[in-house]
């Protein structure tokens, strides 16, 4: 056996200077931002005003929808979206415990109880016959949450609800370039609700929108947002202030017109990654699904039986690294405490749970980073038996 290689977990200097975090922080050409900026100054409209309304119109476009509403995050989109839609008359709203984690309090800011259900171990989101499981007579609402990597079963759910009477909501925060059955993400259900954090696929800074070919719903979700003002007068006691500014809508038309630019580097990333672990006893990157349009932003990895330490245990080495790897999806919405919710038994979850995490990628993790980590990955599995003896004797 070789010697111990320098492990920053055990007092050496790490491998990298500054931190490679997995979320994507890609900023576009800064004269393009500035470009569209110059028309806040010039129109003297600062929220919700030119720029905004060109961001729905490119954004309606890109997503082959009717309607696009800008706000200003996912988080209070999902909230407006699920307060305009839910059945009245009843408490829950279905959603996977394996997901966002402040899934329960965008629920819980809509006024709903969330009813968590299990997810499928192939596509690792919601299916219909998950779904169909959590169903009950309080039931007023789907919100079916696509996974980081690739798409949950969105047409088949989308059936389920138009059969059984239930409003379907789609959380596509980490799907927007995505095609599900070569249809683009978007257009699905009664409504999906996307999010232009720094960290997604389309950086505004912050910010979100909601897309939905129901003008109505579409109308209403634009007064809402507006503190449910119509013309000066209040209309809807449903509402809060989540326009989005213009200096972020500017950002988010940057990057949006780099976004075919950006997938290709994405690409030529995941495919370091793929090549790399491929000999590496244990672990393998979740594929992206060809002949769809993935954005392969994402590197998630499965961590098999073979491999020799827990998650956790990789996770330390890693992050001490300065590698900013992390769980996928963690804690589980049913651990966390401070809301009513329905809990029942989630088999598929629990299976599955501690078998991922997530890489870094994004715009701060170049190519050579990533012959870096997966050199790292190689090293922790030959001297896994060594590590796991030194933490033992500890």
């Amino acid at each position: 056996m070789s010697a111990l290689p320098r492990f920053a977990v055990l007092g050496y200097k790490p491998v990298f200077e500054a931190a490679k975090p997995t979320g994507n922080l890609y900023r576009p050409e800064i004269e393009t931002y500035l470009a569209y900026s110059r028309s806040l100054y010039e129109n003297k409209c600062y929220v919700d005003g030119d720029l905004c309304r060109l961001l729905e119109t490119r954004l309606a476009e890109f997503h082959a929808v009717e309607h696009v509403v800008s706000v200003n995050s996912g988080f209070w989109g999902h909230v407006l979206t699920m307060s305009a839609l839910a059945l009245p008359g009843r408490q829950e709203i279905i959603a996977p415990a394996f997901g966002y984690r402040r899934t329960d309090d965008m629920i819980a800011w809509a006024g709903f109880i969330p009813h968590f259900c299990d997810v499928d171990p192939e596509t690792l989101g919601p299916s219909a016959d998950s779904i169909r499981a959590a169903l009950t007579d309080e039931t007023a609402l789907i919100l079916a949450p696509h996974p980081m990597v690739n798409c949950c079963e969105a047409q088949s759910i989308e059936d389920l609800g138009e059969t059984i009477g239930i409003p379907v909501v789609f959380d596509s925060v980490e799907a927007a370039y995505r095609t599900c059955n070569g249809k683009r993400i978007g257009g699905f259900g009664e409504a999906e609700v996307f999010s232009m954090h720094a960290t997604k696929l389309l950086n505004g800074f912050e910010g979100g929108y909601i897309t939905t070919n129901n003008k109505r719903l579409a109308d209403r979700l634009q007064s809402m947002k507006r503190l449910g003002t119509v013309g000066g007068d209040m209309a809807d006691g449903k509402a809060l202030d989540a326009q989005l500014n213009e200096m972020h809508a500017a950002m988010a038309l940057a990057s949006l017109d780099e976004v075919d630019d950006q997938v290709a580097l994405n690409r030529r990333k995941y495919d370091l990654y793929v090549a790399g672990l491929r000999n590496i006893a244990g672990l393998s990157v979740v594929p992206h699904k060809e002949g769809e349009r993935p954005d392969y932003r994402l590197i998630v990895i499965k961590i098999d039986d073979s491999w020799p330490l827990s998650r956790e245990s990789t996770l330390r080495l890693l992050q001490a690294e300065k590698v900013l790897a992390r769980p996928y999806y963690s804690p589980l919405n049913d651990r966390l405490v401070g809301y009513i919710r329905v809990c029942p038994e989630l088999p598929v979850t629990q299976a599955i749970f501690r078998s991922l995490m997530v890489l870094p990628a994004g715009a701060h993790t170049s190519e050579d980073d990533i012959e870096k980590i997966i050199d790292i990955l190689a090293n922790i599995l030959r001297h896994a038996a060594t590590l796991k003896s030194r933490w033992k004797a500890e």
